[in-house]
């Protein structure tokens, strides 16, 4: 009896055991399963008075597809990988324009765009030729994007070896002419990412800074003051991919320039000028400047008065020969005029061609064009500097993806800064139409060129989407530092971007690639693992109990009756 019982125990661990060794190569099959894990980038979401714009959802799980598949194949439980280097523009204006049930959009950017890629020196010919393709793909496919209301969700992420190498395969089996399912198996992308939510009450910080003029003894009049003014955050197509190094992170660096050179001469009373300038770093620019407004209505209005005009600076870092002033009052203006002589001369010093554009504003419009327009609006007199000849439309460029390092030219930087800091410091020290350079190369005043890039390159790797940023975020407190070494009396300005605008989280996750096999391969392999089970387990009963033990496992039990009798 004992024997019997310790036969039954010894078959019983070798059935436990049998089955944890299931479990485990099951669970090994499903590890190698996984192909590659990417960070990805979803496409902005947000509304505007209600209506609603950009991705509406964040979750992905759906089988990998290509621009390969033949037309009138369902694609709704399909996400389309597309390579911006192979864009057709046409076939995504009528995905989304006849809103075709897809199950999702994955494009990849080419590695160039990646901020994390610091050296855009080291570029080829074919290169530097195929960045200005890829910009203007990128332009026409940010403004189709950013416009659309898209009921799936969009996603961005970076070519590497990896993707490309799963991208390959996907092209392979869409060429055969049927899609990705789960009868067919290929590739799975999964993202688990919470449903994205309203940001409450975004927070916009203004930043100022002040260099005070040199006042004659006695005078009981104010000081005029020249303000000198930059929008720092950007919006994009994918958040936390908008670094704007042209828009506006060329702006901001000169802002941060001028106040370095201008200290220079303001530490001496010799040099003090008798302006005062003030320095502002806004924010709110992408959303019709709205941290401007703010920031301006914060004034006293004995301050506003006291402005004698404010110079903008926006996109200043990818123009060629020629760069424009954009004001609001008439050019028959006669400080307007004085303003535009002051930057020709300079201009034309520096072999730089400047043209002064005058467009009117609507004062019961909320709508502007320009940063200026703001000051317009108070009754101050405003340029804005730019190398853009027309006014972009509302939420376009302003650092989406076409606006990375890559399309700056510091020389570019490096010569807007001479032309506002001579025009200013000539107005200043009343050397207009003076050929005196105060700034000049190869002296303790001049551009410090290093000093520009290591800002360019921050910026050029740091997101600054407004509502993203928190007020002690650690960019705007190194804004606000840096304008504390150039400047007196930095003031920082806490606010709440205005309720028009919506913006939702969720901008960046992980994408889970899985490699996945057919349904009749996972029918298979049950069908494999059942028979050896069965096998098994009839080997170890007859091995371990006999034969008629097997058989009595499968014979009917006697009934009641029967045991009775």
């Amino acid at each position: 009896m004992s024997s019997r019982k310790q036969r039954e125990r010894q078959m019983l661990e070798s059935i436990y055991s049998m089955i944890a060794l299931v479990f485990i190569l099951v669970t090994c099959i499903e590890l190698c399963d996984a192909a590659t894990v990417v960070d990805v980038y979803r496409l902005i979401q947000y509304d505007i008075s209600g209506a609603q714009f950009g991705s509406r959802f964040a979750t992905l799980n759906h089988h990998a597809g290509s621009l390969h598949l033949p037309p009138g194949v369902d694609l709704s439980r399909t996400v389309v990988i597309i390579p911006v280097r192979e864009l057709n523009i046409t076939l995504v204006k009528e995905f989304i324009a006849q809103r075709k049930p897809l199950g999702g959009l994955l494009f990849l950017l080419p590695q160039m765009l990646n901020f994390e890629n610091r050296d855009p020196t080291s570029e080829s010919k074919y290169q530097i030729h195929e960045k200005k393709l890829t910009n203007n793909v990128l332009v026409e496919l940010e403004r189709l994007l950013i416009y659309a209301n898209i009921p799936y969700p969009v996603y961005f992420a970076f070519e590497d070896d990896d993707i490309d190498a799963v991208l390959a395969d996907v092209k392979r089996n869409d060429a055969s002419g049927q899609p990705a399912t789960a009868t067919t198996g290929s590739y799975k992308l999964v993202v688990s990412a919470p449903e994205p939510k309203r940001i409450a009450s975004p927070a916009i910080t203004n930043i100022q800074g002040w260099l005070p003029g040199l006042k004659a003894d006695g005078d009981p009049n104010q000081l005029p003051t020249i303000a000198i003014v930059a929008s720092y955050d950007t919006f994009g197509t994918a958040p936390a991919l908008s670094v704007g190094s042209d828009s506006n992170g060329s702006g901001i660096v000169a802002l941060l320039e001028i106040a370095r050179l201008f200290s220079l001469l303001y530490s001496n009373p010799k040099t003090r000028g008798r302006y005062n300038l003030l320095f502002g770093l806004t924010s709110g620019g992408p959303y019709n400047y709205n941290g401007t407004h703010k920031w301006l209505r914060s004034f006293d209005q004995r301050l506003r008065e006291s402005i004698d005009y404010a110079i903008c600076l926006n996109s200043i870092g990818s123009w060629d020969n020629k760069l424009w002033i954009h004001v609001s009052k008439p050019p028959e203006n006669a400080l307007i005029k004085q303003i535009f002589e002051g930057f020709s001369t300079v201009a034309e010093e520096l072999g730089i061609e400047v043209s002064l554009k005058h467009k009117k504003i609507n004062i019961s419009n909320p709508r502007v064009a320009w940063e200026h327009e703001q000051f317009s609006k108070l009754r101050v007199t405003a340029a804005t500097l730019t190398g853009l000849s027309a006014p972009p439309e509302l939420l376009e460029r302003t650092g989406g993806l076409s606006d990375s390092r890559h399309f700056v030219n510091e020389d570019a930087i490096v010569r807007s800064i001479k032309l506002v800091a001579e025009s200013i410091a000539r107005h200043v020290y009343g050397y207009q139409g003076k050929n005196i350079q105060i700034f000049a190369d190869d002296t303790s005043l001049a551009v410090n060129a290093p000093y520009i890039r290591s800002w360019l390159d921050l910026l050029s790797q740091t997101p600054r989407v407004a509502p993203f940023l928190s007020k002690n975020d650690p960019f705007v407190m190194a804004l606000k530092k840096e304008l504390e070494d150039h400047t007196h009396e930095v003031n920082v300005q806490h606010e709440v971007l205005d309720g028009m605008f919506t913006i939702y989280d969720s901008t960046k996750a992980k994408l889970n690639i899985y490699q996945v096999a057919s349904v009749t391969f996972d029918l298979l392999l049950l069908l494999v693992l059942g028979s050896y089970l069965i096998i098994l387990f009839t080997f170890l009963v007859i091995t371990t109990r006999g034969l008629d033990d097997l058989i009595s496992l499968f014979r009917r039990p006697p009934s009641r009756k029967v045991k009775a009798a």
